[in-house]
């Protein structure tokens, strides 16, 4: 189960929405081993595409320095679907290469009909995913 309060669930709600109609992407980064989620750190999708999502080379150099020397890690690594439900794509499966981390995605897109978004979390490891519950506290 993925638990996050309600202020980081917001930010990766307004992050997605704020880049639409070009797809979000970030981390939520927390204190190594905790499996805790505490710092937003939204990242630039240096695709620039409603379709697909990739973390700029630099940044992504420079975040994990920063996580380094801070003893933290990422604990949600998550991005956004512009036009499909919040479910990952083959692409996504290839590119989640942090095992411990929960892949949240955010759907801007009314797919359901249940509203105008989507927010679900899944774990992707060895290519298996499997959606988890998402808690949210005040």
């Amino acid at each position: 189960m993925l638990t996050l309060s309600q202020a980081l669930y917001d930010q990766i709600v307004a992050h997605a929405r704020a880049d639409h109609p070009d797809e979000a992407c970030g981390i939520v980064a927390g204190p190594e081993g905790t499996g805790r989620p505490e710092r937003f750190v939204p990242m630039l999708n240096a695709a620039r595409s409603p379709t697909f999502y990739e973390f700029d080379s630099g940044d992504l150099l420079k975040l994990y320095r920063e996580l380094d020397d801070r003893d933290e890690e990422p604990v949600i690594v998550y991005h956004s679907h512009t036009a499909t439900e919040a479910y990952p794509s083959r692409t996504d499966v290839t590119y989640a290469n942090e095992p411990g981390a929960h892949y949240v995605l955010v759907s801007t897109a009314d797919t359901d009909g249940l509203g105008e978004f989507q927010f679900r979390s899944y774990r992707i490891v060895d290519g298996v995913i499997t959606e988890e519950e998402v808690r949210v506290t005040a």
